[in-house]
């Protein structure tokens, strides 16, 4: 057992808070790791606000890279000192999902059997939550030894690390999902972290046009240079009509976008990205939205006349072993700008602030070094 300062979601919408934690050691299946950098994700906010679920204290981040300190029993592919992306998706290997091939849908993944607690106060021993089983705003978290994926260790911990959730979610969704290839056309409505991403994977597989959608001048700046080849002001055009012109200027006779990305996860700008897409194209959800939102006056007609395809990408229906590994090669090559991502390196009390600036649109990521 150790003791780490850590920081926590104590109660619905309160400030996060600054704490000492215990940390147990790994037990089988299980690995302990010191934690270099964890970006400030949206999803981190919603953790915060309630909008996961309610088992609070959470143990704040999930966004991380950094070296495994020990292994419990039986752990096999890492070892003490490997350099490590942590992963929310840790297959189990059993579920029908696994079974049939499709271990990205896996319904079982693994997280730590032991739990991390309060370490002092009234409240000492109490259980945290980590964020998305992993809890890495932290000095060390307690996590499955599957949610550790090894790579490259001259690679920059603040830029890797962000592969553990936002950037991997965004070229997915681009890549594994919509199925993005060299001559597709691609329109990404909501540049931010993730949306972004999903511009630079675009971009990596050769896609032409890229059009991103925002109504934030930052963020159409920051998605040009990431890759894309044109920008649209949503709040100054009707972003479907220029979507469509843009694909007519380039391919003759095309009636919208081979693919669309919606990264807002709201109804209005899905609907957006449904009536962007060209006949037989793909609709990609990536934002994700609130339970209460519905998606109203679709007509079934146009789901059915249009053809193609409406999908979700959880996780950009990533494998962890397979696309961190290759991405970080990538990065390493000068071929995908993970450093782009990072605006700014912060310490560990400056995340309720980074969350302010992830409201105000001034950041792509904040990274914490820890």
């Amino acid at each position: 057992m150790q003791q780490v300062k850590a920081v926590i979601a104590r109660a619905k919408g309160q400030p996060v808070e600054l704490v000492t934690i215990n940390v147990p050691d790994p037990g089988p299946g299980e690995a302990l790791v010191q934690v270099q950098a964890c970006g400030v994700c949206h999803t981190d906010l919603h953790y915060r606000e309630g909008g996961i679920n309610d088992d609070f204290p959470f143990l704040l981040g999930h966004e991380a890279a950094g070296v495994v300190e020990a292994v419990g029993p039986d752990v096999t592919g890492i070892a003490p000192g490997d350099f490590v992306i942590l992963n929310w998706r840790a297959v189990c290997g059993e579920c029908r999902a696994c079974k049939r091939g499709d271990l990205q849908y896996c319904f079982n993944t693994h997280n730590a059997t032991q739990k991390m607690t309060l370490a002092d106060g009234p409240d000492a021993g109490t259980e945290l939550s980590p964020a998305l089983g992993i809890g890495a705003f932290a000095e060390k978290t307690l996590v499955a030894a599957g949610q550790c994926t090894k790579v490259d260790p001259s690679a920059r911990a603040a830029a890797v690390g962000l592969l553990g959730c936002g950037v991997m979610a965004g070229i997915g969704a681009a890549i594994n999902t919509g199925g993005v290839t060299r001559g597709r056309s691609v329109a990404v409505i909501g540049c931010g972290g993730v949306g972004v991403a999903a511009i630079a994977g675009s971009a990596l597989a050769g896609a032409s046009p890229i059009i991103a959608v925002d109504i934030s001048a930052k963020k159409l700046e920051a998605a040009k240079r990431l890759g894309a080849t044109h920008t649209v002001d949503s709040s100054q055009v009707d972003a479907i009509e220029e979507i469509k012109r843009i694909c007519a200027e380039t391919y003759d006779g095309a009636d919208g976008a081979d693919v669309v990305i919606e990264a807002v996860g709201r109804p209005e700008t899905w609907k957006q990205a449904f009536y962007a897409r060209d006949l037989a194209g793909t609709v990609v959800l990536v934002g994700v939205p609130t339970p209460d939102m519905k998606v109203p006056d679709l007509p079934l007609i146009d789901v059915f006349g249009r053809g193609g395809s409406l999908k979700s990408s959880w996780y950009g229906d990533c494998l962890p072993d397979r696309d961190f590994p290759m991405l970080v090669d990538l990065y390493q090559q000068g071929r995908l700008d993970l450093d782009a991502f990072v605006t700014e390196e912060i310490g560990i009390d400056d995340i309720e602030a980074a969350f302010d600036k992830m409201h105000d649109g001034d950041v792509l990521r904040s990274v914490v070094i820890l």
